[in-house]
């Protein structure tokens, strides 16, 4: 009988040592896999210290620009590139292999970005509050967690910071794909010089959230915002009838109630259950899984293309008839889609309206200038708000 053939009848008649050779062949293979992830790690870290190296050089040279430029010394360059980085997010996501999805994949680059960009200058970012509202979670998305995130009472408020320069840039909701356009934002462009710079998409995903010290069996009320209670009317009849439904003035004040009560749960999203520590006792409990809500970015300067940009304008019509059919023709001659249009007052006057409209391409592309030319001399004023970059994650 040959050695081989010895050995494996050996372990035919014990089967104990066949499983701890198998054991330790396992464990070999293991602490190699292991070894080969530490050395990718070491590259990954190696090359995300030399971007940020770049990044550095990237601040150098802007600084150096606006000194040989001439302007005045409390000129700050601009450091936050929208058009860049969109740039940037869709090229991650276009070269991408898997087996990590686009989208994740997206987001690891994000938190890059935002840690090199914070080298480069500190991002202070208003928006509206409090801590844990989807104002915020919005805010984090779209510039990352190294950006200072600074919570404002009110739209009005995050406006104001931002116009101040308190705040580099400000994050404001301004539809919801359930509830309806947000009219605190738009009435905020009526009366600011702020333009828009960026749009952020999130889907609004519900939670049901209790404290570690929340006696479930003897919930009285469940807080949130009013929209949220709305977004998730159906699952509350079904699951809590009988509870006391509160409205507040945010998802993130709901949940901070619930550290002093004891009978209380709170609807709010991931933001506020790690921020206040609660544990989500249902997840995605509202009505309309795909419920989304866009937000817009306000600073100061105009954006370059980026290659896939909206363009937002206000329009304020002549009292006539047919003054929005005569505003509309401009677009469909030129070829321009428009991909929303919403009515406000016109303020102080009396019965007079103004027209928010969205529309698909950049200030710079000739048909969008082309159509925006024809429509002035049949309006009393048009407004460019801004031309971005659309929303990328």
């Amino acid at each position: 009988m040959s050695e081989q053939s010895s050995k494996q009848n050996t372990n035919h008649l014990n089967p104990t040592a066949a499983s701890t050779s198998d054991t330790a062949t396992d464990q070999e293979f293991l602490n190699q896999l292991r070894h080969s992830i530490d050395a990718v790690d070491t590259e990954i870290h190696t090359l995300i210290n030399d971007r940020a190296k770049l990044a550095q050089q990237v601040a150098t040279v802007k600084k150096e620009h606006v000194a040989k430029s001439g302007v005045a010394a409390e000129q700050n360059p601009i450091f936050y590139r929208p058009e860049r980085e969109a740039q940037v997010l869709k090229a991650v996501m276009e070269r991408n292999t898997g087996p990590i999805a686009d989208e994740k994949m997206a987001r690891l680059f994000r938190e890059i970005m935002s840690v090199c960009l914070d080298l480069e200058a500190p991002q202070r970012i208003a928006f509206l509050g409090p801590v844990g509202t989807f104002t915020h979670a919005a805010a984090l998305k779209h510039f990352g967690k190294a950006a200072d995130t600074v919570p404002m009472t009110t739209i009005t408020d995050v406006f104001r910071e931002v116009e101040a320069g308190t705040a580099m840039y400000g994050v404001v909701p301004v539809e919801n794909s359930s509830e309806g356009v947000v009219n605190h934002t738009l009435d905020g462009f009526l009366s600011s010089t702020l333009k828009i710079i960026g749009e952020v998409e999130l889907p609004i995903h519900q939670n049901f959230l209790v404290a570690e010290h929340t006696k479930v069996d003897s919930l009285s009320r469940i807080y949130s915002h009013q929209q949220s209670l709305a977004q998730c009317r159906h699952w509350l009849d079904v699951n809590f009838p009988n509870v006391e439904r509160v409205a507040v003035s945010s998802n993130g004040e709901a949940a901070r109630r619930l550290k002093n009560e004891w009978h209380s749960a709170a609807i709010a999203g991931d933001v506020a259950a790690a921020e206040y520590d609660l544990h989500k006792l249902y997840s995605n409990i509202e009505d309309n899984p795909s419920n989304t809500t866009r937000f817009l970015i306000v600073g100061h300067e105009a954006i370059a293309p980026s290659g896939q940009d909206k363009t937002s304008i206000v329009v304020s019509a002549h009292d006539k008839a047919g003054a929005l059919i005569e505003i509309l023709k401009p677009l469909s001659y030129h070829g321009v889609s428009m991909t929303s249009i919403e009515t406000r007052p016109e303020r102080p006057n009396k019965w007079a309206y103004v027209f928010f409209i969205d529309m698909n391409g950049h200030i710079q592309d000739v048909n969008v200038s082309a159509a925006i030319d024809d429509i002035r001399p049949l309006v009393k004023d048009v407004r460019v708000l801004g031309s971005y970059p659309k929303a990328v994650l």
